[in-house]
């Protein structure tokens, strides 16, 4: 067995890394990296801020969930030896009592060590009553849960803190101008404009984006419409000759883009209500999507295609981070919070995939061992059986990884 597999089945077995740093810091090459590392938030702080804030929201997310796992492991009687942002060679590191906290070099995410993740995984004789596979399996399926309970009341508090105080997206009654007319067509040709809201059609009122849609689609080529708007606060008519819409010649067409949605404040109540319904919902299409992601075959059609698409294409932080900028841009600080809330939401049910190395994989197995038990006996499960397909899942995870970054790279979202 190679030393590096050795490492790798020790890491899966524990739950991170199973060395304790021999100093207190990275040294020279931990400085530079870190010199590297705080270079880059500065150069995306100018290049676009809002994917500051949304990368600065990722890590808080990252952090909280791993202070989950660190928490509820100290108030149900287990040891922690370390706690980590980041995976890979340490950058920075300190030891404060039997704690070791830190930074390393690979920004993908963090973990917290707790003494006696499995069968495997060593520890003193005289920590073992503190060890995770020592206690019961409430307190270990709560400690391994943690990290995802913890997305979990992020997101909610997000979507709450979000509808109460900016708004919840919902039909708005005003049908708005929200993309510059095209060129050419008959809505710039009268002077519609973006922010224009577009009250009435041959004198029926609009009160969605449908209705407008079927105001126009109800018309033929050639035929002359009454369109009154709403600019500036004043009034004003126009009269439009409908051109013949390029996907169906026989249906007219304005040339505009509109929206009829904006984000309506709400009451505390009814924004926890809306909150735990849309997080219900994300939830659900979270749990969907787990196939689609965990299918190699979609990143391979991924790559080949000239254009990736954006529903089954893999991608990484590096995408997410580009849609909350965009977010941030469209909808300021609101759109951002917005965007983090389903992120959270999504990586919550993500980690509970019901395998190694993900905490889901950690609960599938302390379940599967409660149910193995007999008259008081405790079952233990032997990891080793289990390291093959968690290496399996984690080099599936570097080719889904790796093509999800290339195509965030060269064909980037937005």
């Amino acid at each position: 067995m190679s030393d590096i597999y050795r490492k790798f089945r020790g890491q899966i077995a524990a739950g991170g890394d199973t060395q304790d740093a021999a100093e207190e810091s990275g040294g020279k090459n931990g400085a530079v990296s870190l010199a590297l590392l705080a270079a880059f938030f500065v150069w995306l702080g100018m290049n676009n801020p809002w994917m500051l804030v949304f990368v600065i929201g990722l890590i808080i997310s990252i952090f909280l969930h791993e202070f989950g796992h660190y928490w509820t492991a100290r108030k149900t009687g287990m040891k922690v030896t370390q706690f980590y942002m980041g995976f890979g060679p340490r950058l920075w590191s300190r030891k404060r009592g039997e704690l070791e906290y830190g930074v390393r070099a690979i920004p993908l995410g963090a973990f917290v060590r707790i003494i006696g993740m499995s069968n495997l995984d060593a520890c003193d004789p005289a920590d073992e009553d503190r060890s995770y596979r020592s206690k019961s399996y409430p307190r270990r399926l709560l400690v391994i849960t943690a990290g995802s309970l913890m997305h979990m009341v992020i997101a909610l508090t997000l979507f709450i803190g979000v509808y109460s105080l900016a708004g919840r997206v919902g039909e708005s009654g005003n049908v708005r101008i929200v993309y510059a007319p095209i060129s050419g067509s008959p809505a710039a040709e009268i002077g519609l404009q973006v922010g224009d809201i577009i009250s009435t059609i041959n004198g029926q009122v609009l009160k969605s984006r449908d209705d407008l849609v079927v105001a126009i689609t109800s018309n033929a080529p050639g035929d002359k419409i009454v369109i009154d708007i709403l600019r500036d606060g004043v009034r004003q008519s126009f009269n439009a000759t409908l051109a013949a819409n390029p996907t169906d010649p026989d249906i007219g067409y304005l040339g505009v883009g509109t929206d009829s949605t904006d984000y309506i404040k709400q009451s505390l109540p009814s924004a926890f209500v809306y909150a735990v319904r849309d997080g219900a919902q994300a939830i659900v299409g979270s749990v969907k999507a787990l196939p689609q992601i965990f299918n190699p075959a979609n990143a391979i059609n991924s790559l080949r295609d000239s254009v990736a698409d954006p529903a089954t294409r893999p991608s990484t932080i590096v995408g997410a981070s580009q849609v909350g900028g965009e977010a941030g841009e469209r909808d300021g600080l609101k759109g951002v919070l917005m965007m983090l809330a389903y992120v959270n939401v999504f990586v919550g049910v993500f980690n509970m995939f019901p395998s190694l190395p993900f905490d889901g994989g950690h609960a599938a197995v302390a379940t599967y061992e409660r149910l193995r038990s007999r008259n008081g006996v405790r079952y233990q499960a032997d990891f080793g059986k289990m390291i093959p397909l968690a290496t399996a899942v984690v080099a599936l995870l570097i080719v889904i990884t790796f093509a999800g970054l290339y195509l965030d790279i060269t064909q980037p979202f937005g």
